[in-house]
């Protein structure tokens, strides 16, 4: 029990170290803390102390106290015989206790037969006989997600960015996790790696930037036809974060401003002419019938007349009416420019 705690604490104390310098952390490690089972280890040393402590009592004790008798050559028999008895003891003792296996919900473990796999079991309480049957692993079967970064990797227009994804995954065939790969957890994530590095060797950074959801998806199937051979189902992709250079992205920026203001000035030239279009028609119908030009010159009237301070005054269409208007308008230009009057 000293010897495995050491080795979690030591295994723990790599995957610290490795998460610090950017890493993920190491495999070993989480399969050893997950076969940390309070329940299954309590009923373990129950088994232990249940089988050794009457066995030891019975074979090894009176051995023992027959070479405590005395100190002579001939007590040494008794006391050679009881260590053997009690290392017998202890050995078969801890033989029996590892029989008991008790799995949680989450895992799954998969068992051999003389060396050739017979599927995976679980969750529940297992016995499972020694020396015939062994356990090739234990695995969880929740949805897990890390983290995959590339660095300065050039994207199809050369340009070096950095992209972190986010790979969501999970165990749908534990057999085949523990038997046809040797980590899966590791081979999954260069698979991400690789599949991350080839992405953006094959897009733009616009579409980087721009699409991720699509990119996230092109992930994910590529992932998901390299995993799914040992079992594991890449559920999705998704791409957390894309960092280039500032200058660039300064130039891109200005780039998008042009582009928005050239699409503007379009769509106003467009309405611009949908417009003129529209009021060539409308003149047309007007001078197609008569009496539409007075009708539309009445509504005219009606709303400028809605104006509070504005004057209205109206000409007959004719020829007196025309001299009216110059009269009056000649007459008002002298008002106003009284030296050229005079």
């Amino acid at each position: 029990m000293s010897q495995d705690f050491t080795k979690v604490v030591a295994a723990l104390n790599s995957a610290m170290k490795e998460s610090q310098s950017g890493g993920s952390p190491n495999m070993e490690v989480r399969r050893m803390t997950r076969r940390i089972n309070p329940v299954q280890s309590f009923i373990r040393n129950l088994i232990r102390l249940l089988t050794i402590v009457p066995l030891w009592w019975l074979f090894a004790l009176p051995d023992f106290q027959t070479s405590f008798d005395g100190l002579g050559p001939e007590n040494l028999g008794p006391l050679l015989l009881g260590s053997v008895k009690t290392i017998f003891i202890f050995w078969l003792g801890n033989i029996l206790a590892k029989i008991f296996y008790i799995l949680p919900e989450w895992e799954r473990i998969v068992l051999l037969r003389l060396g050739k796999s017979v599927g995976a079991r679980g969750p529940g309480l297992f016995f499972i006989p020694p020396f015939i049957y062994s356990v090739a692993r234990i695995i969880d079967i929740r949805i897990t997600t890390y983290e995959v970064k590339a660095t300065k990797t050039l994207t199809r227009d050369n340009i070096p960015v950095d992209v972190m994804a986010a790979v969501e995954l999970e165990v749908e065939d534990p057999e085949r996790a523990a038997i046809r790969v040797q980590d899966y957890w590791k081979t999954t994530e260069w698979a991400s790696m690789e599949a991350l590095k080839s992405t953006i060797g094959g897009n733009d950074l616009r579409q980087l930037l721009s699409e991720t959801e699509k990119i996230g998806s092109m992930l994910k199937a590529e992932i998901d036809s390299a995993a799914k051979d040992y079992g594991v189902n890449v559920r999705a992709v998704r791409i957390t974060d894309v960092t280039a250079p500032a200058s660039l992205v300064e130039e891109l920026a200005v780039i998008a401003r042009a582009e928005r203001s050239a699409e503007a000035k379009r769509i106003q030239a467009n309405a611009e002419k949908e417009v003129a279009i529209s009021l060539v028609e409308a003149s047309n119908t007007l001078a197609g019938q008569e009496g539409t030009m007075e009708l539309r010159q009445i509504q005219a009237l009606l709303e400028m007349s809605k104006e509070e301070s504005s004057m209205i005054i109206i000409y007959p269409m004719d020829i007196l009416g025309s001299q009216i208007a110059a009269a009056t308008a000649g007459s008002r230009a002298g008002i106003s420019n009284p030296d050229q009057a005079v």
